[in-house]
């Protein structure tokens, strides 16, 4: 049997990307990819005529942004692309995270879907989501023939 030879920085090495990869993040081979998918942080309150879905988007275009319902869910989603990287620049640590992301919320009965309306500001997207009046349930006595 051959003696083994410790090497703790290997171990920590091996430590490393087994954390990335059970987190599923990392840095990539190639900085221009992506690195990660990830999910914007969202506040989602409630006023007297609607609801309002505020997420944070930082560094992510407004053409980059899709907002969607379908089948009573908004999606948002988008993509946050890495900037290119400049031949002279190098990276020293990339905490932030790039690529495609996607959240879904199921949408309350009493949204009017056809008036969802959105804005883009400073990084954030507020998706207004207008309540329809609610209709006075009826109760009607049914004869038994």
């Amino acid at each position: 049997m051959q003696p083994v030879v410790w090497n703790p920085l290997r171990e920590m090495d091996d430590l490393f990307h087994s954390l990335r990869r059970g987190f599923g993040r990392g840095m990539p081979a190639e900085m221009g990819k992506d690195m990660a998918n990830w999910a914007p942080a969202v506040d989602i309150s409630e006023k007297e005529t609607e609801y309002l879905i505020k997420g944070e988007l930082p560094g992510v275009k407004r053409e980059d942004v899709d907002i969607s319902v379908d089948n009573g869910i908004l999606t948002l989603s988008g993509e946050r692309r890495f900037e290119k990287e400049d031949k002279d620049e190098k990276h020293h640590r990339v905490e932030r995270s790039y690529g495609g992301f996607s959240r879904s919320f199921a949408l309350p009965e009493n949204v009017a879907i056809e008036q969802i309306s959105a804005d883009y500001q400073d990084g954030v997207v507020t998706v207004h989501l207008p309540k329809v009046a609610k209709t006075k349930a009826e109760t009607k006595k049914i004869t038994v023939t």
